[in-house]
């Protein structure tokens, strides 16, 4: 039975660094994969925000984004263009309300989101919102809800203020990594050379360390918060 599976993402390029071989292995045997991402991305790199100021790098992010879906195999991305790492002076409920428009249109049987423990202010609230979004109620064809870690995020968050990322589900993307690694390259404005964490290097060596702790050549981790079987 084939799947419908929606990532839901802060910005450009999360879906890529958390899901990206997990993505391409869903689009490979059919699954129909849905990209949905939150955030204008860029914005927040100016002290006030302008979004007319950016337009031009939005654009090209944009573009980014629907290439590195195009890489993997999924349909094109879809944008809300919330503020940049501004998330946080909304309202939860408003965020809500737009993952709950695709979620009611896409109907996904799978969904992967941020941990909730993560450093950035985006990834939790996009994390809240989605939980909220996917309540189980009656009806639902919803089957399992995954978080996944996004480097430079995931692993500089504080025990202090959420519950370290630890993966309990992995799937084994020995065979789309390159992929995935190609994706990424579409990003290069956001990507960082070695050896920070948001780095070419860095990703293939979390996939490595991922694929050595479930007995893998490669592999992609996740937390599970939700999994039905009706």
């Amino acid at each position: 039975m084939s799947e419908t599976v929606l990532i839901i993402a802060a910005h450009p390029d999360d879906e890529v660094l958390g899901v990206g071989g997990t993505a391409a292995r869903h689009a490979s045997q059919g699954d129909d994969v849905h990209v949905l991402i939150m955030a204008e991305g860029v914005t927040s790199r100016s002290t006030i925000r302008n979004v007319e100021q950016h337009d031009a790098n939005l654009s090209d992010l944009r573009q980014s984004a629907a290439t590195a879906a195009g890489l993997l195999g999924t349909r094109p991305p879809r944008f809300t263009t919330l503020p940049d790492n501004r998330m946080d002076s909304l309202d939860l409920l408003d965020v809500v309300k737009q993952i709950e428009t695709h979620v009611s249109e896409i109907r996904p049987t799978i969904v992967y989101t941020h941990h909730g423990g993560d450093l950035n202010v985006d990834h939790l609230i996009v994390h809240r919102a989605t939980l909220t979004a996917c309540r189980p109620l009656p009806g639902h064809v919803l089957r399992a809800i995954y978080t996944f870690e996004t480097l430079s995020s995931t692993e500089w968050g504080s025990p202090d203020s959420g519950t370290p990322f630890q993966p309990t589900h992995f799937v084994n993307v020995s065979g789309t990594l390159a992929q995935k690694i190609t994706a990424l390259r579409c990003y290069e404005a956001e990507m960082r050379p070695f050896p920070h964490a948001r780095s070419l290097e860095a990703v293939q060596a979390l996939a490595r360390l991922r694929g050595a702790q479930s007995g893998l050549a490669a592999a992609e981790a996740f937390g599970v918060i939700r999994s039905f079987w009706s």
